[in-house]
């Protein structure tokens, strides 16, 4: 059996803001007839995470290319694969039957032929919507999971800044902070995005970023006491400000810095004589990193999603051809939680 599968590829490398124009949609025929012994599985795919980490692989060079498989360059006129949510049309592993759902590395299209060694799971319960899988079930919940609870350390009473708080990450980040006993205070880009933290997440206060012309001071006036946890997803002038503000012993993980992602002249310059004298601890962290505490992390958010302690920010846009467009959004602030693109119906 023949199935037409349209797809998504970068039309050539990406050095700067995306565009739409940047991409391509394509459309190839492939087979549904699995080689038995193969351990292929092929996948009908339903919804897909959107996320800026891979305008890094769409560069001509970064350094991240040489750090993590899931970083590694993309080739321009080959399909984009990412994290998914799909359903199982035909198997040659063992363990994967028709029907299935799964989620793991599949590719911005239709159907993705899933080789032996690619991450692929079954879905372990049905009980929330699949798109939670690919948002807070998922790596985007596991990066604000570990994160926090691991690099960062918590203790009861302490307060967090948590930038591009209405993102995939940072909402989550602060729900969770909030649940453990911080004090909580996040950043955004629109008005909208700051009253939805304060209103609906539960953040104890929240600021929009755009409005302030001197975030060291804006930082001073929110946190007059100082800051004992900064969770960092843009880098830049917001992690010098927050620097400038951090208790002794503070702790900083860097999720992500989607600021310089696609600004080549933007970098971070912290005063290296606060970070030394405050003893403050800045690491660098990737979602793979903690893997093997999936379990626990899962049974914790399950558990709050459940009691209705956490909400799912999520921000969905619909069909294939919507993939430029969504990925675009993301680096001019269109998205308000996790991004993704439902490809077909469940």
């Amino acid at each position: 059996m023949e199935i037409i599968n349209r797809s998504v590829a970068i039309k050539d490398h990406v050095e700067g803001a995306p565009e739409e124009s940047d991409f391509e949609l394509r459309t190839d025929v492939i087979t549904a007839e699995l080689t038995p012994g193969s351990n292929d599985v092929l996948v009908k795919n339903l919804y897909l995470s959107i996320d800026p980490y891979q305008l890094n692989r769409m560069k001509k060079y970064s350094s991240s290319h040489e750090t993590s498989n899931y970083a590694a360059p993309l080739v321009p006129g080959k399909t984009i694969d990412g994290y998914g949510v799909g359903r199982v049309v035909a198997s040659a592993k063992a363990g994967f039957e028709k029907g299935d759902l799964v989620a793991g590395v599949i590719g911005w299209e239709e159907y993705t032929l899933v080789h032996e060694g690619t991450m692929l799971n079954k879905l372990s319960t049905t009980e929330f919507p699949l798109s939670y899988h690919v948002g807070i079930l998922g790596f985007s919940g596991l990066t604000a999971y570990g994160g926090f609870y691991n690099l960062c350390k918590p203790k009861n009473g302490e307060k967090v800044f948590v930038s591009a708080a209405s993102g995939s990450v940072g909402n989550v980040v602060g729900q969770y902070a909030k649940l453990f006993g911080c004090y909580v205070i996040g950043c955004a880009g629109t008005k909208q995005k700051v009253e939805l933290l304060k209103n609906k997440l539960g953040f104890d206060d929240a600021f929009n970023y755009k409005e302030e012309s001197d975030l060291k001071s804006t930082l001073k006036r929110y946190f007059p006491d100082g800051i004992d946890i900064y969770f960092d997803n843009v880098g830049g002038e917001m992690l010098e400000a927050a620097v400038s503000n951090m208790n002794l012993f503070g702790r900083i993980a860097v999720c992500g810095v989607i600021s310089e992602y696609a600004d080549a002249k933007v970098r971070a310059s912290p005063n290296m004589l606060d970070v030394v004298y405050k003893r403050i601890t800045i690491q660098g962290f990737l979602a793979g990193d903690f893997i093997s505490q999936y379990a626990d992390f899962f049974a914790l958010t399950v558990g709050y999603l459940r009691s209705r302690k956490l909400h799912a920010l999520e921000d969905i846009s619909i069909g294939i051809e919507s993939i430029p467009s969504a990925f675009a959004g993301l680096f001019h602030g269109d998205n308000i939680g996790k991004k993704m693109v439902q490809v077909a119906e469940e």
